[in-house]
């Protein structure tokens, strides 16, 4: 465990370097932003909606009560969307998505020696091939969290209409009440956190494959879980850190 970590912090000190060619580096970037981030726009758009929607039915279900506010569903909503759901769920699913993407393609590149011929050229792979997926998730994940809390702000406000749960208004009203725009900082620490455990774990199992292509899907497999584990357990760490 001790040696992982180690070979985990020694990887990272060749990766944050600088590039050997910033034109090619500037190039791989952009692939990287394409890849990583624009691909998954699809599915955050998706699961937003029915996020913010369930998070609405299910607030309204557990508040049935005159005594409370019609408001409160729209507040408790938003809290659990943009305190909870967004940063944390959507970063699990791109943790599916990107991580065994990440392990996939690098311990491809492994066992067929493209790595290698890399450091025969004079060039840094970790750093070439790394830190663009890095500095790539490091902007567009936190992007895609945003836009995954208004997708499903407007997936509960549909909820609302279509279900009747509440009526609209009370929803924007609840929507608008009590906001602490630090709520918004914090999902965004979380997110960056999330973005650079996704995309230097995945890295690093794949970068060190040993074998042929069934050990590139075990380290697939393993990027998943791993990344998944240390987003739960950050979050937390992140809570209990900047919530109390």
């Amino acid at each position: 465990m001790l040696k992982k970590l180690g070979d985990y912090i020694i990887l990272l000190t060749q990766v944050f370097r600088k590039p050997d060619k910033g034109l090619v580096f500037r190039k791989q970037l952009l692939n990287e932003f394409y890849n990583l981030g624009f691909t998954s726009i699809w599915i955050v758009l998706i699961l937003s909606v029915f996020v913010g929607a369930v998070a609405t039915i299910l607030v309204a279900y557990n508040t049935d009560n005159p005594l409370l506010p019609e408001k409160l569903i729209g507040f408790s909503a938003r809290q659990m969307i943009i305190l909870e759901f967004s940063p944390t769920m959507i970063s699990l699913i791109l943790a599916g998505k990107l991580g065994s993407q990440i392990a996939s393609e690098l311990g491809t590149m492994r066992v067929t020696q493209q790595i290698d011929a890399l450091k025969v050229m004079g060039i840094n792979p970790a750093n070439y091939l790394i830190l663009p997926k890095i500095i790539s998730c490091l902007f567009f994940i936190p992007v895609l969290i945003i836009f995954s809390i208004v997708i499903g702000i407007l997936g509960g406000w549909l909820a609302c209409v279509l279900t009747k749960v509440i009526t609209p208004m009370n929803y924007v009203v609840g929507l608008r009440a009590w906001f602490e725009p630090f709520s918004i900082t914090f999902a965004m620490i979380k997110t960056v956190v999330f973005a650079f455990l996704i995309t230097s774990i995945s890295s690093f199992i794949g970068y060190n494959v040993k074998g042929g292509s069934v050990e590139v899907g075990k380290a697939s497999t393993r990027a998943v879980v791993i990344s998944s584990i240390s987003i739960i357990v950050f979050d937390l760490i992140l809570t209990q850190m900047l919530l109390t």
